[in-house]
């Protein structure tokens, strides 16, 4: 939450929407007057106090016009989807131009991620690693749609341990996990930029002098003074 607090304080606008998890507010930091919460229908009951107003409806269909929210949030909805492509696609259409697209996800390149993928083990996140949409597949869908990361973090880099005592000894990892190991944590944010391809600022244009031809130079005038003082130079 505290990074999340970071980027979205940063964020203006007219327009916040908030895509899944209503439960938490992660708008709360932010400025922006028209806030939204967007979840599916099996959500229908979850209300909480002093939280952005939440509205149904399909995630991958979102009921806005193109170009009209100025931040979307993402917490952990494109690995939950059936078609993440599909819902990014969706916020790319809906965002403004400089609009921002805040991702959170789970690593499954990362030691839980790893844990996640043996077969004889329990797993411990809640996501299937199949399911886990890793920041290099984000990266390429970025490439497609007119999206540019301009920001991002990685947390819990600790081994997959469930024991209080052992994440207290292994907290050490999460200190210097941003230096040493920093695409091995556990669970990553994204931020984006919506850009408008192809488009260039085009300022006022400066007319160059032209040089005038030769033949349609004036012949510079020389007075007979000049030329005697020239010729006394020469000969001096």
């Amino acid at each position: 939450m505290e990074k999340f607090d970071q980027i979205v304080a940063n964020a203006f606008g007219f327009n916040a929407l908030q895509i899944g998890l209503p439960a938490w507010d992660f708008l709360r930091n932010n400025r922006i007057r028209s806030k939204l919460i967007l979840t599916d229908e099996s959500e229908k009951n979850v209300t909480l106090a002093n939280q952005p107003k939440i509205i149904h409806g399909r995630l991958d269909q979102l009921p806005f016009p193109n170009c009209s929210l100025d931040l979307v949030i993402l917490p952990h909805i494109l690995e939950c989807s059936q078609d993440p492509h599909q819902i990014l696609r969706e916020v790319e259409r809906v965002l403004v131009y400089e609009g921002r697209v805040v991702i959170t996800g789970f690593n499954p390149n990362s030691l839980w991620g790893l844990r996640n993928r043996m077969p004889f083990l329990n797993p411990w996140m809640p996501i299937h690693h199949r399911n886990m949409v890793s920041v290099r597949r984000l990266k390429d869908w970025f490439k497609l749609l007119s999206l540019d990361i301009d920001r991002g973090h990685f947390g819990c880099y600790t081994p997959a341990c469930q024991s209080e005592k052992w994440l207290k000894r292994w907290d050490f990892m999460n200190k210097a996990g941003d230096r040493w190991w920093p695409v091995a944590g556990g669970v990553y944010l994204l931020s984006a930029e919506k850009r408008a391809r192809g488009m260039h600022l085009v300022g006022p244009l400066l007319k160059k002098k032209r040089k005038k031809p030769l033949a349609n130079r004036r012949p510079a005038i020389i007075s007979q003074r000049d030329i005697t003082q020239l010729f006394n130079i020469e000969n001096g």
